[in-house]
This record gives structure tokens, C-alpha cells and sequence, in this order.
């Protein structure tokens, strides 16, 4: 498990409340790719690509769908963020790194404390994972002005070093469908 660069920082009342209420939002995730064939040769394509790892088809599709659902939801590329899974955790649900980070994304339990109900327990539930996950990536975008570079540092850093993010950037190709 790769984790450890997330720092607490202290920050304003309206952006503790603003990533509260992105992670509160209960909705059930869903492939949100309108066209059905687009949609289905998505899933069946990143799901061949994911099966070493993960066996069980029910259990890949759902993830599949839910990356791509909490990405979407956050505004990144799913692509990215199955790469940055992908050099995070490796697809572990249950990993934990020398810091205490935890789950595919590997988040830090403090984020449970700033922005959740305080239960670290909770990061290493699917949906709860990628939604916090996504979103404080999302967070560090636009705290670096998107620059996703410097956010990836900022999420597993040092940040302004190229290790990490040229890590994720890697992974994300192969993860990109066939032009």
C-alpha cells in the first residue's frame, strides 16, 4: 500500500462543510454513460482487464461501476482513478499501509473525522472508500488551481516530486480504451 503523503490540514468552515456534503450524498452508484453499448463495452472491457485480480465477475462489475460512478460524480477521469487504485492498494479492498491509510484508495483515516461521521471503519466499505477517495482528490485539484500533477503529490507525495504521479499517470494507460 502506497499512502502516506495525506496531511491533515486545517481549513475553513465552508470547505470542511462543502466536502462534508460531497461525501454525505447517499445515491446508489450507476454507470453513468447514457448510451447502453458504450456503457456495456466500458464494463466488459475493464472488467477482462481487471479479472487476475478479481475473480468473482459480480463483485469486479460493481466496482467497476462504482469507480466509474464516484469518479464521474467528482469530476476525474476513471481511468486516472483506476490507476491511482491501481499503484495505491492494487485493488485491495482491505489494504492498509505502514501509515494507517486504508482501502483501494488508501485513505488516511483522519479524513473520517474532518469531513465523515468519524468511523474509520467505514473506508474500507466500497463505496465509501472511492466516494472519499475521489472527492479528496477532487479537493487537492482545485486546491492546486488543476493541476493534477501537484494534486496527485499532494494525495501520496512528497508533492512537487514526479515518483508519484508518474506512478498513476502509467497505470491510467492501461487502463485507457482502444481509440
Amino acid at each position: 500500500a502506497q499512502a502516506g503523503a495525506q496531511q491533515y490540514e486545517p481549513m475553513a468552515a465552508s470547505v470542511r462543510a462543502a466536502l462534508h456534503a460531497a461525501v454525505s450524498d447517499a445515491a446508489a452508484p450507476m454507470l453513468p454513460i447514457p448510451d447502453a453499448g458504450e456503457r456495456a463495452q466500458w464494463l466488459d472491457e475493464m472488467s477482462r482487464r481487471l479479472h487476475k485480480r478479481i475473480p468473482n465477475e459480480a463483485y469486479r462489475k460493481e466496482l467497476l461501476t462504482t469507480i466509474h460512478y464516484e469518479a464521474t460524480r467528482a469530476g476525474l477521469d476513471p481511468q486516472m482513478v483506476l490507476g491511482l487504485i491501481q499503484v495505491e492498494s492494487n485493488f485491495r479492498k482491505f489494504a492498509v499501509s505502514s501509515v494507517g491509510a486504508r482501502g483501494y484508495m488508501q485513505v488516511m483515516p483522519f479524513w473520517t473525522r474532518v469531513i465523515g461521521d468519524g468511523d474509520p471503519a467505514k473506508l474500507f466499505h466500497m463505496q465509501t472508500n472511492l466516494r472519499f477517495g475521489c472527492v479528496i482528490l477532487r479537493h487537492y485539484i482545485e486546491r492546486e488551481r488543476g493541476d493534477t500533477f501537484m494534486a496527485l503529490g499532494r494525495y501520496n507525495g512528497p508533492r512537487g516530486k514526479d515518483t508519484y504521479p508518474n506512478l498513476v499517470y502509467g497505470a491510467q494507460k492501461q487502463w485507457l480504451m482502444p481509440a
